[in-house]
C-alpha cells in the first residue's frame, strides 16, 4: 500500500481526525477503502448541489434529437461543442435559428454535460435574467445579483429574440455578458439573426455584437 499517496488523499479531503492517527491507521486494510468512500460521496454531493445550481430542468438528452431536422443542422459543430472545448478557451457560443429547432434542447445537453464534467453551470431564460434584474431594489441588490450571473463558467440565456425588451434591459445584457467576456463562457439560443436585434433590444449597443458575434456557432 503507498501509504504517502494515501495521505495526500487524506489530506486533500481534510481528514484532520486521520491524519491526527496516521502513524496507527495508516497500514490499516480499511484505510484506503474508507478514503475512498469518502471521496466517493462528496464527488456524488458535488455534482448533486451543481446539477441544482444549473437549473436545467428535465430535457430530452441529445441521443433522441433528429438530425434530419433541420436540415442545415451543423451536426458536427454540435458534437464539438458537446466536448467543451469553448468552456476551457472562455469563448461566446451563440445558437441560431427557428422555433422549433431544438436550440433549448441542444443548449440544455450542453449545460448537461458542462456539468457532468465539474464545471459550474446555470441555465434561464433571457426574459427571466432581465425581468429579474431589472426588478432589483436598490444598487447593493443589483450588484449582488449580477454577480449571481457572472459567476458561472457556463452561463446559458435561452430564447433571446422570443420578447421584446427596453433600452434598460439591453444595457443590463451587455453588462452581464461584457463582464464575463474572456473570462467565462456564455451561451445564447436566439430565433433571429444577430442584424434583426433592434427588433427586441431598441439602440442595442453594438458592443455588445462585438462581444458575441465572433464566436458564433
Amino acid at each position: 500500500m503507498n501509504t504517502d499517496h494515501l495521505l495526500q488523499r487524506a489530506k486533500a479531503l481534510k481528514l484532520h481526525g486521520l491524519m491526527a492517527h496516521w502513524d496507527e491507521i495508516a497500514q490499516a486494510p480499511w484505510a484506503e477503502e474508507l478514503i475512498t468512500w469518502e471521496e466517493m460521496e462528496r464527488s456524488h454531493r458535488s455534482l448533486e448541489r451543481r446539477l441544482y445550481q444549473a437549473k436545467l430542468g428535465r430535457f430530452k438528452p441529445l441521443a433522441q434529437f433528429d438530425w434530419d431536422w433541420p436540415k442545415k443542422c451543423d451536426r458536427e459543430g454540435i458534437e464539438e461543442l458537446m466536448k467543451l472545448y469553448f468552456i476551457k478557451k472562455h469563448i461566446n457560443v451563440i445558437l441560431s435559428g427557428p422555433n422549433g429547432v431544438g436550440k433549448s434542447m441542444i443548449a440544455s445537453n450542453i449545460a448537461h454535460q458542462a456539468t457532468l464534467q465539474g464545471h459550474t453551470v446555470l441555465f434561464t431564460t433571457a426574459g427571466h435574467l432581465l425581468n429579474e434584474l431589472a426588478s432589483q431594489d436598490g444598487d447593493n441588490a443589483l450588484r449582488r445579483r449580477l454577480k449571481y450571473y457572472v459567476q458561472p463558467e457556463l452561463l446559458v440565456i435561452d430564447e433571446v429574440g422570443y420578447l421584446s425588451y427596453s433600452n434598460r434591459h439591453a444595457d443590463l445584457l451587455f453588462e452581464i455578458v461584457s463582464r464575463r467576456y474572456q473570462e467565462k463562457s456564455t451561451l445564447v439560443t436566439t430565433n433571429k439573426p444577430f442584424n434583426e436585434w433592434r427588433e427586441i433590444f431598441p439602440n442595442v449597443n453594438a458592443k455588445l455584437k462585438l462581444i458575441l458575434l465572433p464566436s458564433e456557432n
